[in-house]
């Protein structure tokens, strides 16, 4: 878990998300869809085409097109925090962070409401089986 904890602040400060993968990001998303995305974080665009890469290739999401679209847009409700604010969530909590679920899920309603749905509930405990491997998933 540290270790995954130190690539994701790596990954907040050396990386770049790469416009190129747009190309990808617009087959699955409608434009409405896509402009939410592409006002995400650098760091949120990074993770959530990760995971977009990890739900194609997962046998229990590749083929349902909400999941797909949930990798993408699932952090949406993310504010552009900055690191200190993430690291802080971690350790002792940070409420503005801890509702990004329902900020995510604001902003999808009107667009997608299926979509909007599964981001309020994509940290919520389930036994659904497709929400728990998105999950595992988000969690790598």
């Amino acid at each position: 878990m540290i270790i995954a904890r130190l690539k994701q602040g790596f990954v907040f400060l050396f990386g770049k998300y790469h416009k190129k993968n747009d190309f990808l990001v617009k087959k699955i998303l409608s434009n409405d869809e896509f402009n939410i995305f592409d006002k995400m974080s650098e760091y949120d665009k990074i993770h959530s085409f990760n995971l977009y890469n990890f739900v194609k290739r997962s046998e229990i999401l590749k083929d349902d097109e909400n999941y797909l679209k949930l990798a993408l847009l699932h952090d949406c409700g993310k504010d552009n925090f900055s690191l200190y604010r993430r690291v802080k969530k971690v350790i002792i909590g940070d409420k503005n962070i801890e509702k990004h679920p329902i900020k995510s899920f604001e902003k999808l309603k009107d667009i997608n409401i299926e979509v909007a749905k599964l981001a309020l509930n994509h940290h919520n405990k389930t036994d659904d089986k497709k929400m728990k491997e998105f999950q595992k998933l988000d969690d790598k």
